[in-house]
Parts: C-alpha cells; structure tokens; sequence
C-alpha cells in the first residue's frame, strides 16, 4: 500500500464535483459509506476537524452518486438511504438528479 501523501478537504471535493457541500457531508457523516481509511478528519485546532477524501474516498464518491443517478427513482431512494436531513434532501431534490 502507498502511503498518503495528500487529502482533499471536502468542501474542495465538493466544487470539484459540483455538489453541494451539506450532501456530501451527509454521506460522509457515516463513514461506513466509503471504505476504511478513504475519509480522513484533519485537526485544525483542539476541538476543530474538517473532513477530507484520499483519491479513493474521491473515486467511490464519484461512482457512488453516478450509480444513484441511474434514474429519479434510483436518485430519490440514494437519498432516503444515505441522507438523514430532510432539509438537504429537499434542497437536493430541487436540482434534480443530474441524469
């Protein structure tokens, strides 16, 4: 295995993606989501993290949300599984599923 030698923050990931950043960090929020090791907290001060993705935490995202967008029914039952927040579920929805 080859060690880590950089992360994104996922508010970068996000603008990279062109996701909104609060989906994101709803399926991050478990990192059950993605496997181990691929979402990483960075301390910015004593009770301060961000999240940050490694290149694979990026990669199963990314395929992740295109296997979701495979149809609306598929996108809406994505975010009923793996969005607890029914505000951003709204907010998401409104943009529709980007097919």
């Amino acid at each position: 295995m080859a060690a880590l030698t950089h992360v994104y923050t996922l508010d970068y990931v996000a603008r990279m993606l062109g996701e909104t950043l609060d989906l994101l960090e709803a399926i991050v929020w478990n990192d059950d989501n993605l496997t181990y090791g691929a979402i990483v907290t960075v301390y910015t001060g004593q009770n301060e993290t961000i999240t940050a993705l490694t290149d694979d935490g990026i990669e199963e995202l990314t395929n992740m949300l295109a296997d979701a967008r495979r149809s609306p029914q598929d996108w809406n039952r994505f975010l009923e599984d793996f969005v607890s927040d029914q505000q951003i579920i709204d907010r998401v929805k409104e943009k529709g599923p980007r097919l």
